[in-house]
């Protein structure tokens, strides 16, 4: 018993100590406000109504999730397809409007052992591929000509050979858009980090979101950055596919 309270004492001291946050670019911590996220009731057929600054998601419609799976017929290979889609509208506060519109796909590969009898097998359990893709467009004020499209892929497995990846670009602007945790750079010693994304436009990081806080109480801790010297229907761009990312982490198969 006295272990077990010095564990969870050590943790509390941990917990205390560790950076809480997501690490962005100092630029942008200084050229931004925290801004958190409010997460509101998901009704049936909907997208939850997130809210942060004056952005907010006003309509929205959330599709069914389908899954299709086989295997073989001892059971030692099976295949396993998810998907989703979602739509939602996000509002500026401003009169401006952004509509995107998302689709998730995780594919799933695995390798089983074979029991030939009880407590002995044949072969060894494997996860041969699990890959997630998920994209989006973003239209501004329902001008096709201000198009964005959002393009995400994470792969895992003994199979997988390729590193993936994220990108929003309209065609002439490419912005990054890598991980973020709560660690430093280097340092790998908090059991449960803060998870979220930065997104990086050649040498500038523009915004960052937190979609998951550190430590075991993590939900419903989602924080926004918008860097203050961008373009309104950039901020907006940034803000549309944040939400849409947010989505997708609520709702997605992790790899990590």
């Amino acid at each position: 018993m006295k272990t077990i309270l010095l564990f969870m004492l050590a943790m509390i001291v941990l917990g205390a100590s560790a950076q809480k946050n997501v690490v962005i670019d100092q630029d942008l911590a200084d050229n931004s406000e925290p801004l958190k996220v409010k997460i509101g009731v998901q009704s049936m057929g909907k997208v939850a109504k997130y809210k942060f600054g004056g952005y907010a998601v006003t309509e929205s419609k959330n599709g069914w999730t389908t899954t299709r799976g086989k295997s073989n017929f001892w059971g030692t290979r099976e295949e396993s397809t998810t998907r989703n889609k979602f739509s939602f509208t996000l509002d500026d506060g401003k009169s401006n409007t952004a509509r995107v519109n998302a689709a998730t796909d995780v594919k799933v590969q695995l390798k089983n052992s074979l029991e030939l009898f009880s407590g002995f097998y044949l072969g060894d359990d494997e996860l041969q591929l699990a890959q997630h893709n998920f994209s989006a467009s973003i239209i501004l004020n329902n001008d096709t000509t201000h198009l964005w499209l959002l393009f995400m892929k994470k792969s895992a497995g003994t199979e997988s050979d390729e590193p993936g990846g994220a990108v929003l670009t309209n065609g002439q602007r490419k912005i990054l858009i890598v991980s973020a945790t709560s660690e430093k750079e280097g340092e790998h010693r908090q059991m449960l980090p803060a998870r979220g994304y930065q997104f990086r436009e050649g040498e500038q990081t523009l915004s960052a979101i937190q979609y998951l806080g550190a430590g075991v109480l993590g939900m419903n801790k989602s924080i926004v950055w918008l860097h203050k010297g961008l373009d309104e229907d950039t901020k907006l761009v940034l803000a549309a596919a944040m939400t849409a990312l947010l989505q997708n982490e609520m709702t997605a198969i992790t790899l990590d």
